[in-house]
């Protein structure tokens, strides 16, 4: 009797309480027998600094996981913005992924903050909500659209989609 090699996923679900209800993020770690994908992943991602801010520490929680997950050894969390942006420093990450609706102070205004400090740091925006395309405009002037913007992730996301949006603004 031979056997099929098949592939192992370990699943997780997790419920994250989001502003506009429970988001749920479907998370897998996927393991080929003989072959550790998340080995290769890891040296391809592990130099990059990565922030998320998120004023719910469970959405920092589950992208750190999936963003760990899938090779990104340096992510660190967020969740008050005034205080990510007291301890900000120049050179420090390679990107920012950042949600607009905050308390203290929005993601836009958190965004233009940082770039005096910082013009070259790359920046996902994140939200849950319909954007305030005067408020993205006021920002970026150019954009019509969020489509102009280069990283825009909206809430819920597929782990997937997560990872696709990260790597492409990193390339």
């Amino acid at each position: 009797m031979s056997s099929i090699p098949v592939k192992q996923f370990e699943e997780h679900n997790i419920a994250v309480l989001a502003s506009s209800g429970f988001s749920v993020l479907l998370m897998q770690k996927q393991e080929v027998e003989g072959q550790d994908t998340a080995s290769e992943e890891g040296r391809r991602h592990s130099k990059r600094r990565i922030l998320i801010l998120d004023d719910e520490p469970d959405i920092t929680f589950a992208f750190e996981k999936v963003l760990r997950d899938h090779g990104f050894e340096q992510v660190d969390t967020a969740n008050e913005p005034l205080e990510a942006l007291k301890n900000f420093k120049a050179s420090s990450y390679d990107l920012l992924v950042i949600d607009i609706v905050m308390p203290q102070i929005d993601g836009f205004g958190f965004y233009e903050e940082i770039r005096k400090i910082d013009p070259k740091v790359k920046v996902c925006f994140i939200t849950a909500f319909e954007v305030n395309y005067q408020a993205l405009r006021a920002v970026f002037p150019a954009a019509a659209t969020t489509d102009d913007i280069g990283c825009f992730i909206r809430k819920p996301i597929d782990p997937d989609e997560l990872i696709r949006h990260i790597e492409a603004e990193l390339n």
